[in-house]
């Protein structure tokens, strides 16, 4: 099988949504919890046979996948929460739990915050430093004070750092060195 294919051609039959779509809108409202089998992928996202709802498809966009993920794999199961409805081709949208643990930058990283990293890459432009799975940030030169050189830093090493801000559009997040 290749990397990519279609619900129908992994020998798993298709139910026909279009009959079934106003109960399926019912029974899975926006914010619902659901489970599901992923039963096709395309570069865009993975599609799901979703338990308890036979005649659903959900649709996992990719758009909404962090970029340090993979698509999960055709018979992988998978959770998630219903996003969005689209009546044109009858999917149910669903955002992947695993995704969703990714998304909120802020939550995870709040302004002010201090946290322990580790210095991945020292460049002209500043220390980058390794936070979490998924997640690097950069402290810039600032040209003086703390955080200024990058004398004794070197990658490898453990850095405490403050959070300054968080970029969710470049999922990026802008740091300090942290005063002792």
């Amino acid at each position: 099988m290749s990397e990519y294919s279609w619900p129908g051609e992994n020998g798993r039959h298709l139910p026909d949504v279009g009959p079934a779509w106003s109960e399926t809108v019912r029974a899975l409202p926006i914010s619902t919890r659901v489970t599901g089998e992923v039963i096709g992928r395309q570069p865009f996202g993975v599609f799901l046979a979703l338990a308890g709802c036979p005649d659903a498809v959900g649709l996992a966009r990719i758009d909404r996948m962090p970029r340090c993920m993979e698509l999960p794999a055709v018979g992988q199961q998978v959770t998630g929460e219903v996003v969005w409805h689209a009546d044109h081709n009858h999917q149910v949208g669903v955002a992947l739990g695993e995704w969703a643990e990714h998304g909120d930058l802020s939550a995870r990283f709040p302004s002010g915050e201090t946290v322990v990293g580790r210095i991945t890459k020292i460049t002209p432009s500043g220390v980058f430093v390794h936070l979490c799975d998924c997640v690097e940030g950069l402290v810039p030169p600032t040209g003086e004070g703390p955080g200024a050189s990058t004398e004794g830093l070197r990658e490898g090493r453990q850095i405490s750092v403050r959070i300054v801000t968080v970029d969710h559009e470049r999922h990026r997040v802008l740091l300090a060195v942290a005063v002792p």
